[in-house]
């Protein structure tokens, strides 16, 4: 095990020098792109690995990037993990979209298994968008009650596995602009909340604790996006509209409405730098009725659950939740190998019953980014975040976090 640990340090150290070694000898006017693979291709003499020149970035061949390992998250823990992402390009065109594909089965410490497939299809001239978010969770957890006013220590061990399909189909009405009907399901089961006794009631237990929580919708979603790399966006705007009524007619518990509003931008500093500036703002309302406690609005539960870094998963819960988040992105290397980022978000959840913002939790950070394939633009991210009252850790993304 030892030699095995000094073998992958070894390795780790040379790809280092061998990236700084090419682009020191790259002509200055034009520095040679590369990733991981062109690296370790060049340290471990690999001569089936050919160079593509980077003119082909925009191909009708899938892109893949497959990483066996291990990983660490808040509200994993230690995880064993196998994160593959697969990014296309219908066509040829400058303005062609990238579509994505990324399945990652984790298992962890704590017992949990999680299998998320979410998906991005775009077909040619990026007329029709496919958007999916299926997973699956066996997901003993925590939760810390309702509200901004919640604290670290009063954690409520719960227990249960989830079932989630998402399933958008968009259609383009004008350039960039898109619109279309979507299928929205949460389905939870063997839910267990692990405190008992009436003195040690819970805000799960008030709120209304049942055994299973069914929410089933058909949604009604607007998507307007000029980034044309999801993976690591170097410029364009995004924002999606979802509404999303919750019908007993469809299997729900309960009649209920929620509204979510995703919006972000991204600058460039300067064309000389490539440095990246972003913004992203997260509004997520619930609209009327009575939401399922693990369907309301909670931190940490967008698409690729990528908010708020610096907090656990789960770590604020309410009827309505605001966040926003800023950060810049750079280069550390001319050849693209390596590059960082520092950022700084903000959170907050209404009380209830009034559903006033009153208390806001921020958080900041720096990370490390490593990149994986350069024609996908597909970065390997390692961050850390370090919010309010203790809370802090470490959040691993194949991909950047928005």
């Amino acid at each position: 095990m030892i030699h095995t640990l000094l073998k992958l340090c070894l390795l780790s150290s040379l790809i280092v020098l061998q990236s700084f070694k090419l682009e020191a000898q790259t002509d200055s006017a034009k520095v040679h792109n590369t990733d991981i693979l062109e690296i370790a291709a060049h340290v471990l003499h690999i001569k089936d690995i050919k160079e593509q020149p980077d003119s082909l970035s925009k191909t009708h061949h899938p892109f893949f990037v497959i990483i066996p390992g291990i990983g660490y998250a808040l509200q994993t823990s230690f995880t064993a993990a196998i994160t593959a992402n697969v990014s296309f390009y219908a066509d040829n065109r400058p303005d062609a979209n990238i579509s994505t594909i990324i399945v990652q089965p984790i298992y962890t410490i704590k017992q949990q298994f999680i299998l998320p497939v979410i998906s991005n299809i775009w077909a040619e001239k990026n007329k029709v968008n496919f958007q999916g978010d299926w997973r699956y969770y066996s997901n003993p957890s925590v939760t810390y009650g309702l509200g901004g006013y919640s604290l670290l220590n009063n954690k409520d061990d719960i227990d249960y596995s989830h079932l989630r399909i998402y399933q958008t189909g968009l259609i383009q009405i004008f350039p960039d602009l898109l619109i279309g009907p979507g299928y929205m399901l949460d389905y939870h089961w063997n839910i267990t909340d692990n405190i008992s006794g009436n003195e040690n009631a819970t805000d799960f237990k008030n709120y209304g604790y049942t055994r299973t929580s069914t929410s089933s919708g058909i949604s009604a979603n607007v998507l307007y996006d000029t980034r044309r790399n999801a993976n690591n966006p170097v410029a364009g705007n995004f924002l999606n509209i979802i509404y999303r009524p919750n019908l007993t007619a469809l299997g729900s518990n309960s009649n209920w409405q929620e509204l979510i509003i995703d919006a972000r931008k991204y600058v460039e500093v300067s064309a000389t730098s490539k440095n990246i500036l972003a913004f992203w703002a997260y509004e997520w309302f619930t609209v009327s009725g009575k939401p399922p406690f693990l369907d309301l609005p909670s931190t940490g539960w967008d698409t690729y659950a990528n908010m708020a870094r610096g907090y656990i998963q789960g770590r604020l819960r309410g009827n309505n939740l605001l966040y926003f988040e800023s950060e810049y992105r750079f280069h550390l290397s001319r050849n693209g190998l390596f590059g960082g980022v520092v950022f700084a978000n903000v959170q907050s959840v209404s009380e209830i019953p009034d559903n006033r913002f009153e208390v806001f939790y921020p958080a900041v950070g720096t990370g490390l980014r490593l990149k994986l394939n350069k024609y996908s633009n597909l970065n390997f991210s390692l961050d850390y975040g370090v919010g309010i009252d203790g809370s802090r850790g470490f959040f691993l993304n194949l991909g950047e976090a928005f």
